[in-house]
């Protein structure tokens, strides 16, 4: 049973009460009466947006509004008070606010509604959005450009297969072409040294469509990097943000571990963060359809050789030793439908840094795959080496 409250010490109690909240609540809040003026300010509403309460007492709500919102609020007000009819008030959403100085913001605004004897009164309860914004502004672009530089980097390794590929029957052209010639040398004719003609031209056309191929593959195997000193941990961390989106709610326990040790290294981060990506989403792949336990360990350790050493394993059903010996070449996949190029550019791109990729058994079960980085020495070495 509630026992009163001395009707004396009940609007002092009342007011400290509300003072504290207002101190001490993390989000914005701001209390306003029925006919939209400010009543109170939260120390983080102030903060938030650039006003103290003296400033704006008794102002309409607006203040805090970028056009056209500011001037559409009092009919929502008048709206609501004449209808009743509750279309934002009690449900959060995402609005715009606007601070003291004319800056613009995203937040999220969540309305509540207090009526006394006499007086009508709303609360607003406002998150600042910008830094959630911006982090997946963020995503969004370091997606864009993993996607855009996977296209480039297939494109390459595609080029570079089909160019040895097509480089064989090429040299074998030439050469029978060339033994038609000698041929042709002992064949007394009058339409001898137009034939001659004609094949040695062929022959030649042979070895400069050869030689063609010969410099795609070796601007291919070169590219067209950029690598500075990144920090490794930070890439792994944006790489697996990246990667790992769906994963919780597929139920898989992701784990980092990352060597104090560790720091910089010499990359080009697009590409690396390529590779990360691409191994960690085939663990995510390899554990879709698992039924046992679904964890991914991302680890990172430096090694004595001056290399540092990355590791994605996945406790999924492994791989077959047959597949697993021919894993990083291309076109060949284990799943459905893969062109089997994502652990071939891989493969590249580790080789291009001087380091080396390869997979090996997780003695628990499962799969592991390393790769390993030349770490930064020193920015002198490092520039010179860029």
């Amino acid at each position: 049973m509630d026992r009163p409250v001395p009707t004396d010490i009940a609007p002092q109690a009342a007011e400290a009460l509300l003072r504290s909240i207002l101190q001490t609540v993390p989000d914005a809040m701001i209390i306003i009466d029925e006919q939209g003026r400010i009543e109170q300010l939260s120390t983080t509403a102030e903060r938030l947006f650039g006003y103290s309460l003296a400033e704006v007492a008794g102002e309409n709500i607006g203040k805090f509004m970028p056009p056209p919102y500011r001037e559409r609020h009092d009919a929502y007000m008048r709206r609501y008070l004449d209808t009743g009819e509750r279309r934002i008030i009690g449900i959060g959403r995402v609005v715009t606010g606007q601070r003291k100085d004319g800056t613009t913001f995203p937040m999220h605004l969540t309305i509540g509604e207090l009526r006394t004897a006499d007086r009508h009164y709303f609360t607003g309860f406002i998150r600042d959005l910008t830094d959630q914004q911006l982090t997946e502004a963020r995503l969004k672009e370091l997606q864009s450009e993993v996607t855009h530089m996977s296209r480039f980097t297939a494109l390459g390794e595609m080029a570079s297969t089909l160019a040895h590929e097509i480089n064989q029957p090429l040299t074998a052209i030439s050469n029978y072409l060339r033994g038609c010639l000698r041929l042709l040398e002992r064949i007394e004719d009058p339409a001898s040294p137009m034939l001659r003609d004609a094949v040695g031209k062929a022959a030649d056309q042979a070895l400069r469509a050869g030689d063609i191929i010969r410099r795609l593959r070796e601007f291919v195997a070169r590219g067209d990097s950029e690598r500075r000193i990144e920090s490794l941990p930070k890439l792994i961390e944006d790489a697996g943000t990246l990667a790992l989106i769906g994963a919780r709610d597929s139920n898989i326990a992701v784990t980092f571990r990352i060597d104090p040790a560790i720091d910089l290294v010499m990359v080009d981060r697009i590409q690396i963060q390529q590779v990360l990506v691409n191994l960690i989403r085939n663990a995510v792949d390899a554990l879709a359809d698992f039924n046992g336990p679904r964890a991914i360990d991302i680890e990172a350790r430096a090694g004595t050789d001056g290399m540092t050493r990355v590791s994605v394993a996945d406790t999924g059903g492994g791989l077959a030793p047959e597949i697993a010996r021919h894993l990083f070449q291309p076109f060949v996949t284990t799943k459905q439908g893969g062109m089997g190029l994502g652990l071939s550019i891989c493969r590249t791109i580790v080789e291009a840094h001087g380091g080396r990729i390869w997979v090996e058994a997780r003695p628990s079960g499962g799969t592991i795959f390393n790769f390993t980085l030349r770490a930064a020495g020193g920015h002198e070495e490092d520039a010179r080496d860029e």
